[in-house]
């Protein structure tokens, strides 16, 4: 009996190691298709070779301040997507953070879900894709621009993310590069931390500047490295978001901006002086439905004019046309108005001025589990 229960024991782990083995083996087959399939679209989309590339040095072009000369982004932006896109329509741009092996495709679908177990090339694997909330404009005209990546064992897609969670980390890795078709751009990292799924953090939507304002406000409030930079309402915001490792309910983000331009005052007060300096437009006054029977008032006489001499008739706001009769002092005034004159036409009424009214943005969270 108890050789019996023995050998069923040892059955059992052997069949419990051998499934072990199987899914580690299954995972690892898996992980490596991944990374190559991330390594054709390298490949197809020409990324140069950036191994090399030295530091940002500025230029000294002829009588104007310093222009520096970013080596990445010149070498990203003529990347050709078309090869992607001709695999998969999702395909919006690539992310790279510099001497790190965030290095990927960017793509968005119509949910959250589907990129989570599914490759740029739409091949199902753990691996998944680094994707765009779907709610986001895909030209990354947003505010905020959330984009998902998977946290994996082997430190590959969003793991490195974790690192910043070191200030060093963060000075020897501080941008991020967003390239698409209307050319490659570098984001400024200025914050790192853990947040709930539901959190600020993922919010899309933003009612006014005041509301983006609370919502930069409370970014640096959380996070965990001091950049010594502060976006404002004008800039772009960036949001890389993946998992802890620590369950569901938590997610670790780094930020990054991309500065936008502000609106001078000069502009502002330019346009608001503009209606003062702009001439009152006169209007014809409203004509009487039956003119006829309306007399005609007498045009009254300027001390420079003579009482005997006639004054031509004109209509309010026009000016007389050359040869115009000038009207009979001894016509009584229903005979004016039955000598054949034309009546005076209807006046258009102004065509109102259109208000333009923007469209409250709903405030939107993110709780998938990326």
């Amino acid at each position: 009996m108890k050789r019996t229960l023995r050998r069923g024991l040892i059955i059992l782990l052997a069949l419990v190691f051998a499934g072990s083995l199987g899914m580690v083996i299954y995972r690892g087959i898996e992980y490596k298709e991944g990374q190559e399939t991330y390594e054709e679209a390298a490949e197809l989309v020409q990324l140069p070779d950036l191994s090399d590339l030295p530091e940002p040095t500025p230029e000294e072009p002829e009588e104007s301040a310093p222009v520096y000369v970013d080596p990445y982004a010149d070498a990203l932006r003529n990347m050709d997507f078309a090869a992607l896109q001709e695999v998969n329509s999702d395909v919006l741009g690539w992310i790279l953070i510099p001497n790190t092996v965030i290095s990927y495709p960017l793509v968005q679908g119509n949910n959250n879900q589907y990129y989570l177990n599914h490759t740029w090339k739409k091949w199902t694997s753990v691996v998944g894709a680094i994707f765009l909330e779907c709610q986001n404009s895909p030209d990354f005209s947003d505010f905020n621009t959330v984009i998902y990546g998977h946290r994996m064992n082997n430190g590959s897609m969003f793991a490195s993310l974790k690192n910043y969670k070191k200030q060093s980390y963060w000075a020897s890795h501080p941008y991020v590069y967003i390239t698409d078709d209307n050319g490659s751009h570098k984001y400024e990292i200025f914050a790192a931390y853990e947040v709930s799924t539901a959190g600020t953090t993922y919010q899309i939507g933003f009612s006014g500047d005041s509301s983006k304002q609370a919502f930069l406000d409370y970014c640096l409030g959380q996070s965990v490295i001091d950049t010594g930079i502060t976006p404002t309402i004008y800039d772009k915001i960036l949001t890389l978001s993946t998992c802890t490792g620590n369950g569901h309910a938590t997610r670790w983000v780094v930020q990054a901006m991309l500065k936008g331009v502000a609106p001078s005052d000069s502009t502002v007060s330019a346009t608001e002086e503009v209606p003062a300096q702009t001439p009152p437009v006169q209007t014809e006054p409203a004509v009487p439905e039956t003119p006829a029977q309306v007399p005609a008032e007498t045009p009254a006489q300027t001390p420079d004019q003579s009482a005997d001499e006639p004054q031509p008739e004109t209509e309010p706001g026009q000016i007389p046309e050359s040869g115009a009769q000038p009207q009979n002092p001894d016509q009584t005034p229903q005979e004016a108005a039955d000598s054949g004159e034309e009546d005076l036409p209807e006046e258009d009424t102004p065509t109102a001025q259109e208000a333009v009214l923007e469209e409250p943005e709903s405030l939107q969270t993110q709780e998938e589990e990326v």
